[in-house]
């Protein structure tokens, strides 16, 4: 997709940017892979905020994704390529010879009528899906999973890709678009290709309205509050707060690692991203 600029009839339509949205094919989902979605606003079970500045937004129906790939042996056409608003990624309709119908995670260049399929031996090439141990090295791959069958879980944002590095003995050396190493059992499965919709990294929100749209709300300063606030608030005048930076509760955060000790997963990683 390319970008599309605005003529700058208002003081936002100068800087605001767009998809072109040229891979886009149809505007309507396919109703039986839709359902409702709630929004919590970034509030958790007991009601209180746990993720600040969160709220409002377009009402969505969520499109259920197909992450597993577990249709073996059947091939799909691409019937046709959406939007998606969970999502930065675009996602493809597929339908398979037996009639049923999935989503799955667009891959970059692919178009209405491709064929794909998923199973042990099959075709290296974009939107095929396989398990690692039959992946080349160096293969460009998304939707990654950590644990067989349980789904992918790595790289499905718009743009990104992973690929592996080496195989040693059961385990895949996976480089992350993180720049992290991380060890996957090579018996999961993965999709050939990278996420497609790469220029959205490039859209310029251009207006505050349009954040809202998305669901995020502004972002105060902890100095500009009061002291029952914010630990950062209070002060005569402007003050810079006089402690280092930290949340309404207390915690650091610049710097303060929150990651738990001893996790499982931490065996797994080969080279961290930092």
């Amino acid at each position: 997709m390319g970008i599309k600029n605005f003529r700058p009839i208002t003081p936002t339509q100068r800087y605001k940017t767009n998809l072109t949205k040229d891979e886009i094919t149809s505007d309507t989902p396919e109703k039986s892979l839709t359902k409702g979605k709630k929004e919590y606003a970034g509030r958790g079970y007991k009601g209180q905020v746990s993720v600040r500045r969160r709220g409002g937004g377009h009402k969505k129906r969520y499109r259920i994704i197909d992450f597993k790939r577990d249709k073996y042996g059947v091939e799909g056409r691409v019937d046709s390529v959406e939007y998606d608003p969970n999502r930065s990624a675009n996602i493809a309709l597929i339908v398979y010879l037996d009639g049923e119908k999935r989503y799955i995670v667009a891959p970059d260049s692919i178009r209405v009528g491709d064929k794909i399929i998923a199973g042990e031996d099959v075709e290296i090439k974009a939107g095929n899906a396989l398990p690692l141990k039959n992946i080349p090295e160096g293969t460009r791959i998304y939707n990654i999973e950590l644990t067989k069958g349980k789904g992918g879980q790595l790289a499905r944002s718009a743009g990104v890709a992973a690929h592996i590095t080496s195989k040693e003995g059961k385990y895949c050396n996976i480089k992350l678009p993180s720049g992290e190493i991380r060890r996957i059992n090579w018996e999961c499965y993965a999709t050939i290709g990278e996420v497609g919709n790469k220029d959205h990294i490039n859209i310029t929100i251009g207006k505050a309205g349009r954040s809202r749209w998305l669901g995020k709300r502004p972002k105060v300063r902890g100095v500009a509050m009061n002291p029952i606030d914010h630990p950062l608030g209070g002060g005569e005048g402007k003050s810079s707060g006089g402690r280092h930076p930290v949340s309404p509760t207390g915690q650091p955060t610049k710097g303060y690692k929150t990651r738990k000790k001893n996790k499982y997963s931490d065996n797994m990683i080969v080279r961290r991203r930092k």
